[in-house]
């Protein structure tokens, strides 16, 4: 199978983040096998969504992990000219969701896995490809955990985030969390043998909010945009109608922080807000969505030396959006962001990738294979 056909295979599988992935796991898995590729399938505690590990070439030695993951965003926006998950060709645009994040990459990585497999490496390349990356990375843990009974510690990571095949060398980390307030409701002509949750909520975002602006005082890292951390309430919702006091009331925040800074740690203000409800009758839940840490740029590092002779562009320092790459850094092994496509065309209608891109993507793996080669 050309690259493009097994593109449409992948995006045809609906592997929206947080559903069942057995499907796409299955293929993925009896594809790589058929190709004479080592697998290994890691269920993850959900029990129904699976991460892959593929090994081609020999087991012994420190090899490279070629990692992306096989969730996708829903598709819901109404914008779509097409099925979003049936691939359709314009000339050179591959339209479908997940073309971009991050399809195209694994289409990619298993167009060259059969030439891999054919080569005489001396030293393995790894797939690394992991669940629910698009719900703050929960997949990926559960898979470095296990690493160490899979194979000698990697000399690096190569994450195929869409990064237009530029090597990236860091990002921000993130951690989100769900604030939920339980007050007293009753009807709103008494407020007064009531607790109101969403008044009670608006207190601690209103103090969450300027906390988040007092971070652009630092610390700093010039090589973001913004250069500094920061924090946003994305999502609210409580109560039932305008007559009845609420009794309920959710709020989500995420935060985005620079190297060097812990993203849980710039939580933990907020949390001591919600908490303080307690004091004045109301019940509080504090539920962490995800959490990962940032990227950053490790000196010397010779994988961004191996990145730069492959794709022939000089790496990018940073970018802010995240990705599984900082994991990787955390687990001890050297990580850089490099992949077709482009961020700005992720999760939105008419997601594409272009043919060219797939090819210096294919180009590049198999450079890197060859590097391995004896």
């Amino acid at each position: 199978m050309n690259v493009e056909e097994i593109l449409a295979t992948l995006i045809a599988f609906p592997s929206v983040v947080g559903t069942p992935n057995g499907a796409i796991v299955d293929w993925i898995r009896d594809y790589c096998q058929a190709a004479g590729a080592e697998v290994t399938v890691l269920p993850g505690p959900e029990g129904d969504r699976s991460n892959l590990f593929v090994t081609v070439g020999p087991r012994a030695g420190r090899g490279y992990i070629i990692s992306g993951h096989v969730d996708v965003v829903p598709a819901g926006e109404p914008e779509w000219s097409s099925d979003p998950f049936v691939l359709r060709r314009e000339g050179g645009r591959l339209y479908g969701r997940g073309t971009t994040d991050m399809k195209g990459f694994l289409a990619c990585a298993l167009a060259a896995l059969p030439g891999l497999a054919a080569m005489n490496l001396r030293q393995p390349i790894h797939l690394a490809f992991s669940y629910d990356e698009e719900a703050g990375c929960r997949g990926v843990p559960h898979l470095l955990a296990a690493l160490p009974g899979l194979c000698e510690r990697p000399l690096g990571a190569i994450v195929g985030e869409p990064s237009r095949m530029q090597p990236v060398r860091a990002h921000k980390g993130k951690a989100a969390a769900r604030l939920e307030v339980i007050g007293r409701s009753g009807h709103s002509s008494r407020p007064d043998l009531g607790l109101n949750a969403v008044h009670a909520m608006a207190g601690v975002i209103t103090h969450a909010v300027a906390y988040g602006q007092s971070l652009a005082n630092g610390p700093l890292d010039q090589d973001f945009e913004p250069p500094y951390s920061s924090l946003q309430v994305g999502v609210i919702a409580g109560g039932q109608a305008v007559n009845i006091i609420a009794g309920q009331c959710t709020a989500d925040i995420e935060v985005r922080a620079v190297p060097g800074v812990s993203p849980s740690s710039l939580l933990e203000p907020v949390k001591a807000g919600l908490f303080a409800l307690r004091d004045s009758g109301f019940e509080v839940i504090w539920q962490e969505l995800s959490s990962y840490p940032a990227l950053a740029p490790a000196k010397g590092s010779e994988l961004a030396a191996v990145l730069t002779e492959l794709t022939g562009q000089e790496p990018l320092t940073a970018v802010s959006y995240g990705t599984e790459a900082g994991l990787y850094q955390q687990a001890g092994i050297d990580a850089i962001i490099c992949g077709p496509g482009d961020i700005g065309r992720a999760h939105r209608a008419d997601e594409y990738i272009e043919t060219g891109e797939l090819a210096a993507c294919r180009k590049m793996i198999q450079g890197l294979g060859a590097r391995l080669a004896a």
